[in-house]
């Protein structure tokens, strides 16, 4: 076989070849989810393995943190996400021999991620270490539609003479996993995390119950089976403890003969219900799938990925492995979120363990633009998620000595599980990021519902801490000092631009809901004097500008910092927080990830087109990308302001950079803000979309490598499509009512016929410098 690696097919990631050490990688990038239970991407055999993964959204095991030196207002506790009940396990016995992959040959072997599918494909010819030969074909699937629910058809083949084969079908808890190491990334380990409630089984079913020690948290894994073979010479027996139960299943098989065994899961957790009332839950969800069955789960799954498809695909002419790439992204941005319903979306999503399961600001800033756009439901169970730890967000910020609530840097359940207070407890500006994200979905949907259920004291709460962290100066100036921006290497700073200005949409945002919603307003102690003081604090908000470079300063000083040494800093001590101390980052020009270029692209309406082009280039030139989260932005708006194949450089990162491992952590699981960056640099950037206070607006222009890009999104119940040609765009609403759009700053109505417009030229601006070593790989077709 040639050197395993991905093949590039433009709906299928298929991995051709064996390569054991790879397995971390792939386990990550072939995982399954469906925002409620998430399988990595394991053999079903059960090893050998990289990291095994089995998560239930919003399942965590509770632990101390541990400080040096504690402070007033340290989180006591953090949280990690367990790994739970594995059910993707089925080991073969070829003639008492263990199929195990590092052993014997394997004459041809394949992984497929089916992305119209939904799901994964394996098939393997394996000869034992004593000669004998089986095909092995697998499918799996975590169901969109059952969302419960995941299944697995497993089927062997003698390819010589008739062979025993005996099958072994596992739920396993409490798996080893790997220690932790020193790279804040990774996510701690824990030991034998579930505690048994219940272990039963019966026919070809098994279910078995734990609970966590700490966070009180209860779980239910039940599995049963469907056997098929042509022969009647077939032998079962079923057995289950409290961290295991097996169904085992030995048949003599003849040659052109195969073993068929359908597996299904049924997973359920919960904080107050009962073991009891779990495991009637995952009985309940299992009847419902046997009634469905193999093939109408198989066809429900296709159906649910033909609509979201039909209102979100991107199509992109030039670069064949960059198409693959962007549909990839989408459908784990999917699989993050779909079937959420009030749970967190992860940073990794259901892929792996890193950054120990938990929610941060990307979920609003990245994965919710994508979702509000082209599956607006989950959206807003997101967001739903957000509104239900609303009480956790007030006592945290009574906790700090503010008014309103204080969203957490980074948690699962809530509560914030940061111990590291300047990058954490600092960077409030995760508030403002919630309420955008709100501002945005209400934009796009209308969804009068959810604002007085939710939206409304989102927004009223996030705008009073605004108000009691900030104040006003002797000028009259509103003032946020003490805080830090999306910029890590910067931290606990005056007036950061991109907070100030998003605080600034929060405070005008909530004044205009409550002066929408005069009686839930009053209900929740919105007077017009409050609503006044928050126009008139976005009004006087504080907007550094520096006069002699001509650039908005990050933050207060910012520009008057030492410059970081770039030229002196070799390659292998990149990224820098895991080589230089905070100290030493923190008054340096040196910038992890796009700060005050994220407000270029947010905030956009507040920017001259030559403010935007400066500070882009100035910028540009101190951003090293030691975060996923940065190459996105900067497609944006090396677009916007005409750097084409720059941006093309930069779209390519963010979409490559799982595939690519190119922060080399993947197995840890996916970056799903930066997958969902793929879909924003394509739309954002090369669309040049924007949705300033629910004005959509296009400005689309191609990179000189690509012939076409076309894309799809839902705005306000209307599914329209987007093709970008080198000279012209086409604008087609393929369902709902007219929209009113712009193009290039020229107003249209976008009605039944298509809208044909040219692409003017882009603007022509000195090419941009980044630090040294630090430019993007220039990409080339593939």
């Amino acid at each position: 076989m040639d050197k395993p690696s991905y093949e590039i097919a433009p709906w299928q990631l298929r991995w051709r070849g064996l390569d054991l050490d790879a397995l971390r990688r792939t386990e990550s990038t072939f995982a399954l989810a469906n925002g409620h239970v998430g399988l990595r991407g394991t053999f079903e055999e059960g090893e050998p393995r990289g990291l095994p993964g089995t998560y239930l959204n919003g399942f965590y095991e509770q632990r101390r943190l541990p400080y040096a030196e504690a402070g007033y207002g340290f989180p006591e506790d953090g949280q990690t996400v367990v790994n739970v009940t594995d059910g993707k396990i089925i080991r073969l016995l070829v003639e008492d021999e263990p199929l195990d992959m590092r052993y014997g040959r394997a004459l041809e072997h394949e992984r497929v991620l089916d992305f119209r599918s939904g799901t994964l494909r394996r098939r393997t010819e394996w000869e034992s270490p004593t000669g004998r030969r089986v095909r092995i074909t697998s499918e799996r699937l975590v169901s969109f539609t059952q969302r419960a629910i995941a299944a697995i058809n497993y089927s062997v083949e003698p390819l010589d003479d008739t062979i025993q084969l005996v099958v072994q079908s596992d739920l396993l808890a409490n798996e080893p996993v790997a220690t932790r190491t020193d790279d804040p990334r990774v996510a701690a380990a824990l030991d034998k995390p579930l505690i048994s409630d219940h272990a039963s089984a019966r026919g070809y079913r098994a279910v078995l119950a734990h609970h966590t020690r700490a966070s009180g948290l209860r779980m239910a894994a039940a599995m049963d089976h469907e056997l098929h073979l042509d022969e009647d010479n077939i032998r079962t027996e079923i057995k289950a403890e409290q961290d295991l139960a097996r169904l085992t299943v030995a048949a003599d098989v003849p040659k052109g003969s195969k073993l068929t065994l359908t597996k299904y899961l049924a997973y359920g957790w919960s904080s107050q219900r009962s073991s009891p009332a779990l495991r009637a839950q995952v009985d309940a969800a299992m009847v419902g799938a046997l009634q469905t069955g193999w093939d109408g789960l198989l066809a429900e799954q296709r159906s649910f990925l033909d609509e979201f498809w039909d209102t979100a695909d991107i199509e992109i002419e030039g670069d064949a492995e960059l198409q693959q790439a962007v549909r990839f992204a989408l459908f784990h941005v999917l699989q993050a979120g779909a079937r959420g319903e009030t749970r967190a979306i992860p940073a990794k999503g259901l892929t792996g363990p890193g950054y120990d399961g938990h929610a941060f600001w990307d979920t609003e800033s990245f994965v919710l633009p994508v979702l509000t756009y082209t599956i607006p439901d989950a959206a807003r169970d997101a967001l739903r998620w957000r509104y239900s730890t609303l009480d956790k967000a007030r006592a945290r910020a009574r906790t700090l000595c503010q008014q309103g609530a204080a969203f957490p840097w980074r948690s699962i359940n809530g509560d914030e599980c940061s111990g590291y207070w300047p990058a954490g407890t600092a960077a409030f500006h995760i508030n403002a990021d919630i309420a955008d994200a709100v501002m945005r979905y209400l934009y796009a949907t209308q969804d009068k519902p959810f604002e007085s259920e939710c939206g409304v004291e989102l927004l009223v709460e996030t705008a009073r801490l605004w108000m009691s962290i900030g104040h006003h100066d002797t000028h009259g100036r509103f003032r946020i000092d003490g805080v830090t921006g999306p910029d890590e290497y910067t931290a606990v700073v005056d007036n950061n631009v991109y907070t100030n200005l998003m605080a600034r949409r929060n405070l005008r945002a909530a004044a205009a809901v409550a002066e929408a919603n005069p009686a839930l307003a009053h209900d929740l102690g919105v007077g017009t004097e409050e609503a006044s003081r928050w126009r008139d604090a976005a009004d006087d908000m504080v907007v550094l500008y520096d006069k002699e470079l001509k650039v908005h300063p990050q933050s207060e000083c910012f520009t008057d910092h030492a410059r970081w040494d770039f030229h002196n800093t070799p390659a292998e001590n990149y990224p820098l927080l895991l080589n230089y101390p905070y100290f030493d980052l923190y008054r340096k020009q040196v910038v992890k990830q796009a700060d005050l270029v994220l407000a270029l692209h947010v905030c956009g309406d507040e920017f001259t087109p030559e403010e935007r082009a400066r500070n882009f280039a100035y910028y540009e030139a101190l951003t090293v990308r030691d975060s996923s989260l940065s190459a996105c932005t900067q497609a944006v708006m090396a677009a916007e302001v005409g750097h084409l194949e720059l941006a093309y450089d930069y779209f390519a990162e963010a979409a490559l950079t799982d595939l690519h491992d190119l922060h080399d952590n993947v197995q840890n699981g996916l970056h799903i803000a930066s997958l969902a960056g793929a879909w924003i640099a394509t739309v954002a950037g090369f669309g040049g979309m924007r949705d300033h206070h629910g004005k959509l607006t296009f400005a689309p222009r191609l990179p000189p490598e690509l012939t076409k890009i076309a894309f799809r999104m839902t705005f306000r119940g209307s599914k329209i499509g987007v093709e970008i040609r080198p000279e012209r765009a086409a604008y087609r609403l393929y369902s709902g009512e007219p929209l009113d759009l712009s193009h290039h700053g020229d107003p249209f109505t976008l009605g039944t016929e298509p809208v044909i417009l040219p692409i003017p030229g882009p603007p022509d601006h000195p090419t941009p410098h980044q630090p040294h070593g630090r430019a993007p790989t220039r990409r080339r077709p593939r």
